[in-house]
């Protein structure tokens, strides 16, 4: 009796909570909205080259901006301001990306939905068509993907520059006021209220329309070298810290 009992118990289907799912699906995303525009309206930016990302976008080229995925928060809300032009971002089809995607999408960003774990692919097609439609979207893309290794940059945004014709372009962000997410792979930096904060527009990098593997390693190396590069000086300067370094080990 006690062992068909537990077999039952085991066997039996999970309760679903409907009260939850709804509370998650349709308040959550507003109030991720609203925090987080209170939270970036609040940060001030102090940008180094702004100057060379002006340029950029009053050429004929798309942008396709490169950054590390830790440091996310702090460039949404700089670049949905409408002096810095229209942007087309990826996120992933996880549930944390649902949120993100109201997030974005509520500051004015086109989101194509997906990642290097599911529907990456499809996704970065996505944002290469529309960017051949309209020559003035621009895009952003994390170069450590969705799932890391953190700090290591993936050949997604190469094929995305090289298949616009786009001009891909370094971004670095840092700030000391912040808290640091040490359980997410990349440990996400979120900046406290009124934080300052410090972008820097790195130097922008012509991607050929052919490439052979060897190639395509030698941009990627170099783009992951100038971002790394452009961090630590960046936060040399701020004063940020961590206990884990920009890259994985």
């Amino acid at each position: 009796m006690t062992s068909t009992s537990a077999t039952a118990t085991a066997t039996a289907p999970r309760k679903r909570r409907p009260v939850r799912e709804f509370a998650v699906r349709w308040f959550a995303p507003p109030l991720a909205r609203c925090a987080y525009s209170l939270l970036g309206g609040s940060w001030r930016y102090v940008t180094e080259n702004e100057a060379g990302l002006t340029d950029l976008l009053m050429g004929d080229r798309p942008v396709v901006g490169a950054f590390l995925h830790a440091r996310t928060f702090q460039l949404l809300h700089y670049f949905s301001q409408p002096e810095r032009g229209r942007w087309m971002l990826m996120c992933s089809k996880s549930k944390d990306g649902d949120l993100m995607t109201s997030v974005e999408e509520g500051l004015g960003y086109r989101v194509a939905r997906g990642s290097s774990g599911s529907g990456g692919a499809r996704a970065l097609a996505e944002m290469i068509k529309a960017q051949r439609e309209d020559r003035h979207l621009n895009s952003c893309l994390a170069v450590d993907g969705s799932r890391g290794p953190r700090g290591v940059a993936q050949l997604g945004i190469l094929t995305l520059a090289r298949k616009t014709n786009g001009v891909l372009l370094p971004v670095a962000a840092s700030t000391s006021t912040c808290w640091v997410n040490t359980r997410s792979w990349d440990r996400t930096v979120i900046p406290k209220p009124r934080a300052e904060i410090r972008i820097l527009i790195g130097k922008p990098m012509d991607i050929p329309p052919h490439l052979d593997a060897a190639q395509a390693e030698a941009l990627r190396v170099t783009l992951e070298q100038r971002l790394i590069a452009m961090h630590l000086e960046l936060d040399s300067r701020t004063g940020y810290t961590d206990s884990q370094p920009l890259q994985a080990p």
